[in-house]
């Protein structure tokens, strides 16, 4: 069984057991996190929701947080004498999917 949740602006396809990095949660490391914003199952029979399937929920472990490897921002502009360089890293959390529950 698989699902499709929404998480961060984006979505994300997940199955029991797998590890997952999605946009920084408010939650601590080691507790629990449920997703309700299912927006399918899917296994022998495919439930697609308009949009979002009712009492469908994906619960996920916390295991870390952190940051992603740095991204270089460099803006130019030719023959004017205009450079600006900026450093980003990108916050993320390490989820572990423990059950997907319909």
């Amino acid at each position: 069984m698989y699902a499709v949740i929404q998480t961060g602006g984006k979505q994300v396809r997940v199955v029991e057991g797998q590890e997952i990095y999605v946009e920084k949660l408010d939650v601590e490391a080691g507790e629990t996190y449920e997703f309700t914003d299912v927006l399918m199952l899917g296994g022998e029979s495919v439930v697609i929701g308009t949009p979002t399937v009712e009492g469908a929920k994906v619960i996920a472990k916390v295991v870390k947080h952190g940051r992603g490897p740095k991204i270089i921002v460099f803006k130019y502009k030719v023959r004017k004498n205009y450079r600006r360089k900026q450093g980003h890293r990108q916050a993320y959390t390490k989820l572990v999917v423990e059950s997907i529950q319909a």
